[in-house]
């Protein structure tokens, strides 16, 4: 007489969670190819949004150049020295505002990437870390272009008034645009603070018994990486920095509850 089949014990459920586990695992080939795939979906975005950037090149070019005529009315023409300036101009614009329209493709995709790894716990975590991303990375670039103008301003009074400001647009395109990028990478400082809190890296009792050095090292750290290297540029980094690291320990405070 066949003997009674009795509840699955823990051990049991234990393995079968394993193996289910295990088939729905990728082999290394099946990720080094998902990853090729986000890979290219992204680059096929930067070459697409570039496209675009291309034809409205007068537009941005408007854009761009306004913080040059706020900081110096009247006089805020271009210099070109160069015949292949205006076309390198062009390629070279079209391709930073492709990289920075692109930003959002390029956090999707990498979460497309993680999320078969992640636990259910972790999941829902995942669509309010990319949402926080994109609007911090916007915020920052943000005010980089609303500050850009007082950098130019104080670089033009620090030279001095005997000096004719007749910008090369290519290198004043590049280290607008270096600004853009870099306020926009720091700015996500706080989506990082409270990462580093949730995987119980760091606690935000440990993070607010240390906000004296923290900020000492966010000034630190905001003035060797700003690119146009003026206080007033450097304060629009290290104070809103500021803000996020008492804001982020907040928030890892309610999430860890």
């Amino acid at each position: 007489m066949a003997a009674a089949v009795g509840p699955l014990r823990p051990v049991d459920e234990l393995t079968m969670g394993r193996l289910r586990q295990h088939a729905n695992a990728m082999t290394l080939a099946e990720h080094l190819t998902e990853a090729r795939r986000r890979f290219l979906i992204s680059v096929g975005a930067v070459a697409v949004l570039a496209t675009a950037a291309f034809a409205l090149y007068p537009h941005l070019l408007s854009i761009l150049q306004a913080p040059y005529c706020h900081a110096s009315p009247g006089h805020c023409q271009f210099l070109v020295t160069n015949p292949l300036d205006g076309l390198t101009l062009r390629f070279k614009l079209s391709l930073y505002s492709g990289l920075l329209a692109s930003f959002p493709v390029f956090l999707w995709q990498l979460w497309r990437f993680v999320t078969p790894g992640l636990k259910s716990s972790e999941r829902k975590y995942a669509l309010p870390f990319i949402a926080a991303s994109l609007i911090f990375f916007a915020g920052g670039v943000v005010v980089a272009y609303i500050s850009f103008n007082h950098a130019l301003s104080w670089l033009e009074q620090i030279g001095g008034r005997q000096l004719i400001t007749d910008y090369n647009p290519n290198q004043y395109m590049t280290l607008f645009v270096l600004m853009m990028f870099v306020f926009g990478l720091m700015f996500e400082f706080p989506v990082l603070l409270v990462a580093l809190q949730l995987g119980r890296v760091v606690t935000p009792r440990q993070l607010l018994a240390r906000w004296r050095y923290a900020i000492i090292v966010i000034t630190i750290v905001a003035a060797a990486i700003t690119p146009s290297s003026d206080p007033f540029s450097m304060l629009a980094l290290a104070i809103p920095l500021t803000v996020f690291y008492f804001l982020a320990i907040g928030v890892g405070k309610l999430c860890r509850r």
